[in-house]
């Protein structure tokens, strides 16, 4: 009898020990953000609340940071899960004040818990003045790794390899609603025209046009936006 009790109290802990575990996200890939010195450091996905990290960089003399109250992580199904609490950044219209150009603000957003299974998200600020937005923000490891892999290989010049995985996902995941997908189109178009294949980044831009990529008008609005048009 005290034998099955043991075994029992062992089945019990190990069903139990994810519940106490927390999954992380380090530095996930997205598709477009509005601030070019914003970033996320991680995220951090429990059973209780999910944790952004982030971290932004001071560019201008006099530069200045806050962040409003209604910030949302929104879903693949339009649905929104509002910012719970803030940590090390003041809530607008109270300001940090940076003291030189280059230095960097780190500042923690904590949410509710995930909804169950949701490959990628977005984070809005909901405001009415230079609000911040990440669109796409990818929580599937394995997905943000190969494509970290593509941009390893584009930074050290190797954009035709680059390309060939860049289109070997957007391959893989067509048709799967990802946020992610936007990113893909335009770093096939973009590394396509940089290794002078007119016609793939032709193909390409026409396959974003109507592939239904969740955001799609802000993609094709970033690709014109540097006389990239087909």
């Amino acid at each position: 009898m005290k034998i099955k009790t043991i075994i029992l109290s062992i089945i019990l802990l190990v069903t139990t020990l994810p519940s106490n575990f927390s999954q992380f996200v380090e530095q996930p890939n997205y598709a477009l953000k509005s601030h070019e010195t914003l970033e996320i450091s991680k995220v951090e996905i429990t059973p209780v609340k999910t944790v952004v990290y982030m971290t932004i960089e001071n560019r201008i003399e006099g530069g200045n940071f806050c962040a409003d109250k209604n910030i949302y992580l929104i879903y693949p199904d339009g649905t929104r899960s509002k910012l719970t609490s803030s940590n090390g950044i003041p809530v607008c219209p109270e300001t940090y004040k940076f003291k030189t150009i280059g230095e960097k603000f780190d500042f923690v957003l904590t949410f509710p818990p995930l909804k169950q299974g949701p490959e990628w998200v977005d984070l809005i600020e909901d405001c009415t003045d230079n609000c911040f937005s990440f669109y796409g923000v990818t929580l599937d490891s394995e997905l943000n790794k190969k494509i970290d892999d593509a941009f390893v290989l584009a930074e050290k010049k190797e954009p035709g390899k680059a390309l060939v995985i860049f289109i070997n996902l957007a391959e893989a995941n067509d048709n799967k609603n990802l946020g992610i997908e936007g990113l893909l189109y335009i770093n096939i178009i973009k590394l396509a025209r940089e290794t002078g294949n007119s016609v793939i980044a032709n193909e390409w831009y026409n396959r974003l046009k109507s592939s239904g990529a969740p955001r799609l008008p802000l993609y094709i609005k970033h690709l014109n936006s540097q006389g990239i048009t087909y």
